[in-house]
């Protein structure tokens, strides 16, 4: 048996949570992308010196975090993305994926604190294909923060 913390972790075992959402019945999502966090950097020379340049740290970016599922006809989370792309009326969430270990118990999970909708996509539709349509979700947000949930 190994032991813990001595093996990489799976991805395709994961969950989607929007806070204020109610129950999860229509939050199963085939991918998430965008759990990145970046400092932007300011580059400053020295007078007289041409050897190197002093990199500063000036803040942190935040990719959009995207998420991807099959189309469904009606559901709180798609209401909340047309209440905002439809009629401009944002209601930021707490959104949480926790990434999860075999017997689904959350290792860790990403908080995306004040996310709000900003771009909606659907894939191709395409009479010769027999494929579900897929919806994308990209959410901005305001800070990320991780949380480990056991050792």
């Amino acid at each position: 048996m190994p032991l813990p913390n001595s093996y990489p972790l799976i991805g395709f075992r994961f969950k989607v949570e929007f806070a204020g959402m109610g129950e999860p019945v229509d939050m199963s999502f085939q991918e998430v992308s965008g759990l990145e966090v970046k400092v932007e950097t300011e580059d400053l020379r020295e007078g007289g010196e041409y050897g190197f340049v002093y990199r500063l740290p000036k803040g942190l970016i935040h990719s959009n975090l995207s998420l991807k599922r099959g189309l469904l006809t009606d559901s709180r989370l798609s209401q909340w993305v047309r209440d905002a792309l439809e009629d401009f009326t944002f209601n930021p969430l707490l959104v949480s994926v926790s990434l999860l270990d075999e017997v689904h118990t959350p290792l860790m999970t990403w908080q995306a604190h004040q996310a709000w909708p900003v771009r909606w996509s659907l894939t191709s539709l395409d009479a010769t294909a027999n494929a579900v349509v897929i919806e994308t979700l990209e959410l901005a947000y305001a800070n990320l923060r991780l949380t480990y949930q056991r050792t």
